[in-house]
């Protein structure tokens, strides 16, 4: 493969990196979710605690205070997930626990030697990316296999929605990253949902094709103008919304690919995790539990509801066909924390990033978990 053009493929200092990441981008019992944890301090009762998050429904209860982190006196701040990394990676690190991008995070650790937050197997976002991969319908793209010797165009490159991918593209259908060349846009249609992206998100490899797109062009366009034949995109382009009739998802029936590759692989895919200040969980270990609990007992009345009401609130006429279909697949507790239902997809993250030659070396779950937190399951 040529050497990159526009971008050059380059090893980033400490700085570099930590910048590079900031836009990257059944019923259960969780009282007593861990046998042996060391109790908590009655002397830390109303321990005022900082978190920042998006208002998922399943975060719902503990970002309006329903669910309390016990021990803790919570102020939830909600944010986008560009301005929660920010503040993590090169802000003022204002919050004691804070959803973060799971990728980025392990760039820095793994390339910049960052420890100022350690992570707990909560994981707020998870997202099937079958359905991210948008295609021209005039260059002759019909299977994923097509894709190799196409141009594909991306808003960023080290996310880790486009990690994950790539990752399946070359584990399910053999395109690696090196059979493609890639364009990268200067600015991202989706900005105003999911924070501004700039080519410092950018973490290359070597031996990658790559190049700027055209100045004043975001990722749609490059799609529409045909600059590029492929589109790479954690949420859907502003031509795909708009109906462009040239623009079709790679996976028109993305729903049954996803349910496939699940059957086939168990995977989930984690976009974001929890991370906590490392400073103070090692003064306080037994603030994992607090938080863990607190997050599960939040999304556990999100099930409830879902269960029982959710179906009458929402507009979609078959939501209680889809909830059942999904609990049949993927079981009851379909987004699961801890670390025994999580380890595959985890360690699936770690090996895509080392191969892809992002990651300096493969990571491990014991490096990058709390100790406190690796106990730590939700309980049927």
């Amino acid at each position: 493969m040529s050497k990159s053009k526009g971008i050059k493929s380059q090893h980033f200092s400490r700085r570099d990196i930590l910048a590079s990441t900031v836009l990257a981008a059944g019923v259960f019992a969780v009282d007593s979710a861990v046998s042996g944890t060391e109790a908590m301090p009655s002397s830390k009762k109303g321990m005022p605690l900082r978190i920042a998050g998006y208002r998922f429904n399943r975060l719902a209860a503990l970002v309006d205070g329903k669910v309390p982190v016990e021990g803790c006196d919570v102020s939830f701040e909600l944010s986008k997930i560009s301005d929660m990394n920010t503040d993590v990676f090169s802000g003022a690190q204002a919050r004691d626990v804070t959803e973060i991008g799971l990728h980025p995070f392990m760039l820095a650790y793994a390339n910049a030697g960052f420890r100022d937050y350690t992570l707990l197997p909560i994981f707020p976002l998870r997202l099937f990316r079958h359905k991210s991969i948008f295609i021209r319908t005039d260059r002759g793209i019909r299977k994923p296999e097509d894709l190799r010797g196409k141009t594909i165009g991306t808003s960023g490159y080290s996310s880790s929605s486009l990690t994950w991918i790539r990752g399946l593209l070359q584990d399910e259908y053999g395109i690696s990253p090196k059979d493609v060349e890639w364009v990268i846009s200067a600015d991202d249609s989706a900005a105003d949902k999911q924070g501004v992206v700039s080519k410092q998100e950018l973490v290359l490899p070597e031996g990658l094709k790559t190049k700027i797109g055209p100045a004043g062009k975001d990722e749609s366009d490059l799609l529409e103008s045909g600059d590029v034949d492929v589109l790479f995109h954690a949420a859907e382009p502003r031509a795909y919304l708009q109906g462009n009739p040239n623009v079709v998802r790679l996976f028109p029936d993305y729903r049954s690919a996803e349910r496939a590759y699940y059957a086939k692989t168990g995977i989930f895919p984690i976009m974001h995790v929890v991370a906590v200040r490392s400073s103070l969980l090692e003064k306080n270990p037994w603030l994992a539990e607090a938080v863990f609990n607190a997050y599960s007992k939040s999304k556990q009345m999100d099930y409830d509801f879902m269960s029982s009401l959710g179906w009458i609130f929402d507009s979609l006429p078959w939501y209680p066909q889809e909830l059942e279909e999904t609990k049949k697949l993927m079981g009851d507790n379909f987004y699961s924390y801890g670390m025994a239902a999580n380890r595959d997809t985890l360690e699936t993250l770690f090996r895509y990033s080392y191969e892809q030659g992002l990651s300096r070396r493969e990571l491990t779950i014991d490096e990058l978990f709390a100790p406190e937190g690796l106990k730590l399951e939700e309980s049927a």
